[in-house]
């Protein structure tokens, strides 16, 4: 292999940042030229003055959608700060925020992957912005980038660290979907304690998550006593309040389920589907786990998560960028492309959607093209399996440590 001269990556570099650049300049231009609401930013203004004000949190309805509350009251402590900017402002930082978080995010995921060059984040950051999922957090004014990077910030810690635990758990407390890495950190630690007596460093990081989680909700709970309990006993369960599961938008198996059987609640069908796909999804992200496969198991986890959920809508697939590095540089480019194509082809929105329920009524081709997401999520799944199928327990010797196996000299 030829090697590259120290000036010519010192010059890559540049230009990669300014090709990054380029790029976002054009995005904030056309998210401008689109006239975009930010409604979720909005909402999240709305709870963190409802908190300021002591009002009932989970009666509110605020924006022009009408859009309820639906995230634990610890987010809501956390939304306070956004009454304190006007609105202009407030949307700016956001969009500004949520660019630079990306580029974080791509950085966390490349070297989640094992290719952490430095201008292959600025060209991936320039790309990633335009993907569907990415357009629509910035869109809406949302949180996804922020709870990833939180995630991946958290599993990149080293086992021993004090702080390993801390991102997954204050990242569930704010939305619980993330706390299925917990689960699996947990899981990796039973397995790896009852097979090879050396599961310590995972169940510790699980330990830590849900401290953290506990914690943080605690916190909330002494700070907002009602709404805590009116969520804890009624608004977690009330999948209804988040939107209509047939919603194009909706990329779980739930949403694909309900166009697919032309019914506003899939029911037990979701429910058989979600417990084999979620099972399936655990299994192969602890085996990748065990295996020493961190990027394997982080994105398979991800995906999970994102399959099994009552409501995944589009924006969540923001892990759509770490899948298709990890497919990228690990020999499966075809999957790769096809990834990228789905997550950047905007094809969700072709078929007809919004009021009158026409999600109900799609036509063949029409349930194909709003049931991408989640064909995609499970195809994956399938490619990550059949890579830690002949996952072999270490023989005699060896030993198994937080994410990597090793030998023992």
């Amino acid at each position: 292999m030829t090697a590259i001269a120290p000036s010519a990556v010192r010059r890559r570099a540049p230009v990669a940042a300014g090709a990054c650049l380029v790029s976002f300049a054009a995005f904030w231009m056309a998210q401008r030229a689109a006239h975009v609401s930010m409604v979720d930013l909005m909402m999240y203004r709305a709870e963190g003055a409802t908190v300021r004000a002591g009002g009932d949190l989970y009666a509110l309805r605020a924006t022009t959608a009408r859009l309820p509350a639906t995230y634990p009251p610890f987010a809501a402590l956390l939304f306070t700060p956004l009454t304190l900017l006007d609105t202009a402002t407030m949307r700016t930082l956001a969009t500004a925020g949520n660019l630079a978080l990306l580029v974080v995010f791509v950085r966390q995921s490349l070297r989640l992957v094992g290719h952490a060059r430095v201008e292959s984040v600025w060209w991936v950051a320039a790309v990633a912005v335009w993907c569907e999922p990415v357009w629509t957090t910035l869109r809406y004014g949302q949180i996804n980038l922020l709870l990833a990077v939180l995630v991946l910030w958290d599993l990149s810690r080293r086992p021993e660290n004090r702080w390993a635990g801390i991102g997954i758990g204050l990242a569930a407390a704010v939305k619980l979907t993330p706390a299925l890495f917990a689960v699996v950190l947990l899981l990796a630690g039973v397995v790896a304690r009852r097979r090879h007596g050396c599961g310590a460093p995972w169940l510790r990081h699980a330990r830590v998550a849900a401290a953290s989680f506990a914690g943080a909700t605690l916190v909330a709970a002494a700070v907002l006593p009602y709404d805590s309990w009116r969520f804890w006993t009624r608004v977690v369960f009330a999948a209804g309040r988040v939107g209509r599961a047939e919603d194009t938008a909706n990329q779980a198996l739930r949403g694909v389920l309900a166009r697919q059987l032309h019914t506003p609640e899939p029911g037990a069908a979701w429910v058989l589907t979600a417990a084999v796909v979620g099972a399936t999804g655990l299994g192969v992200a602890v085996a990748a786990e065990l295996r020493g496969e961190r990027a394997r198991a982080v994105t398979v986890c991800a995906v999970t998560a994102l399959l099994v959920s009552p409501v995944s809508w589009s924006h969540h697939w923001v892990w759509c960028v770490p899948v298709t590095l990890l497919l990228g540089t690990h020999a499966y480019r075809p999957a790769a492309l096809g990834m990228l194509l789905v997550f950047s082809s905007y094809a969700l929105w072709w078929v007809p959607h919004g009021p009158g329920r026409h999600e109900l009524h799609q036509n063949g081709i029409e349930l194909m093209m709003s049931a991408l997401y989640g064909t995609a999520g499970c195809l994956f799944l399938v490619i990550a399996g059949v890579g830690v199928r002949t996952l072999r327990s270490p023989g005699r010797g060896h030993a198994v440590t937080a994410g990597q196996a090793v030998t023992k000299e």
